[in-house]
């Protein structure tokens, strides 16, 4: 079995032009997602982040919070958002609480919209933050 040493290091990927800021510290069970989403290779883009929750699913301690700014997500995009999702469930689901913060500017519908059906889909706190700031 691997070390459970894997599941302390951060991770942090910087914004591009297609792809969103990310940054996770299992330490302090701190997850940030910030930007837009439209890679040419959605799931390779975000299989580190996948890797690094399945290692935290195993040896992560603590509860977990999830802030989320998207300015853009493509439909690919979506599709890795909901296993995210489904990630940070089976997280809440062995007693770690896991909150998720979603952040939509105040003129933004179809990023409420969005927002509004992914947590309808999930049985964990998902908290719809309305901002008037830009991302």
């Amino acid at each position: 079995m691997e070390s459970d040493l894997s599941a302390t290091e951060k991770l942090r990927l910087d914004a591009t032009r297609v792809t969103p800021y990310i940054y996770f510290d299992p330490n302090s069970g701190f997850l940030e997602l910030r930007g837009k989403s439209s890679p040419e290779n959605t799931i390779l883009f975000y299989q580190r982040l996948f890797e690094k929750l399945e290692e935290y699913i195993v040896f992560g301690m603590s509860d977990l919070t999830v802030n989320i700014f998207f300015e853009y997500f493509n439909t690919s995009s979506s599709k890795c958002l909901f296993d995210l999702f489904r990630k940070l469930s089976l997280i809440d689901q062995t007693g770690r609480k896991v909150i998720i913060n979603w952040y939509y500017e105040s003129w933004d519908d179809d990023m409420l919209e969005s927002g509004e059906d992914y947590k309808d889909l999930l049985d964990v706190e998902f908290n719809l933050i309305e901002t008037e700031e830009e991302y």
